[in-house]
């Protein structure tokens, strides 16, 4: 009687045919010339290597280290808007104590708040980054903030405007001043190779997306009767000149 084989089981059988059996001195010829040969591939992969490294050493440009100036600026920079965001905080949280039932500019004080919490959120974050010295007068900055933005509130919604009108002029105008002396560092020669460049190209497009809101708030404090406040000019002299002296002393304190 004859039987089937399934083809499964011939294929099975097909893996267990036995190799052709070589001399053995052929064999170990054969494993010789095997080795030679990936020694030798081995070898010019790796000087290959070693060879495109040298190149691209020899050919990429050191990094050009941030100087003592430009440390002096980046810790200037930190320290002075840190404080100035800190007494942002403090003038309209006062302001909000008197005015912030206020239906007209209660929620416009309220909204150029939380704008100003975020920036000083933002160099909360970014003054240990650049390892800058805080201001000393935390405090200081804190209690005068707030006496200043309830002491405007309290002469009356207008004088509330005309404050943040007169201190987000001078805002400003220190944000363009800032954002000038960080783009002359990278437009110095071998400026292309400085370090932390990347962070100091995204800390000035962080300056000028803050200077564009508080040139906002000046917006507003001028569409909402900033000029109507009593004695106007002389309160935005005032308000001017101390928002400058505090810049000033933030500098060096």
């Amino acid at each position: 009687m004859l039987f089937k084989v399934p083809a499964s089981a011939a294929i099975r059988a097909s893996s267990c045919i036995a190799p052709t059996t070589l001399p053995v001195r052929s064999i170990v010829t054969g494993r010789r010339l095997l080795h030679s040969t990936a020694a030798t591939n081995a070898t010019t992969v790796q000087r290959d290597h070693l060879s495109s490294a040298g190149e691209s050493r020899a050919s990429r440009k050191p990094v050009k280290k941030l100087s003592e100036e430009h440390h002096r600026i980046l810790d200037e920079i930190m320290r002075v808007d840190q404080a100035g965001e800190i007494g942002a905080n403090f003038i309209y949280k006062g302001q909000l104590a008197i005015l912030g039932r206020d239906k007209k500019v209660g929620p416009l004080i309220e909204h150029m708040w939380q704008q100003e919490v975020h920036h000083l959120e933002t160099f909360n974050k970014l003054v240990p980054t650049w390892r800058a010295r805080p201001s000393l007068l935390y405090p200081v900055w804190q209690a005068a903030g707030f006496a200043v933005g309830a002491g405007s509130a309290l002469l009356g919604k207008e004088a509330a405007m005309a404050l943040t009108e007169a201190v987000e002029t001078v805002i400003g105008e220190h944000y363009n001043d800032q954002i000038r002396s960080l783009l002359q560092i990278l437009e110095e020669d071998g400026s292309e190779n400085l370090e932390r460049r990347d962070e100091i190209v995204a800390l000035v497009e962080t300056l000028k997306r803050f200077r564009d809101e508080e040139l906002e708030h000046l917006d507003t404090a001028v569409e909402h009767d900033a000029a109507k406040a009593p004695a106007h000019t002389v309160l935005n002299s005032v308000f001017k000149a101390g928002c400058k002296a505090v810049i000033e002393v933030a500098k060096r304190v």
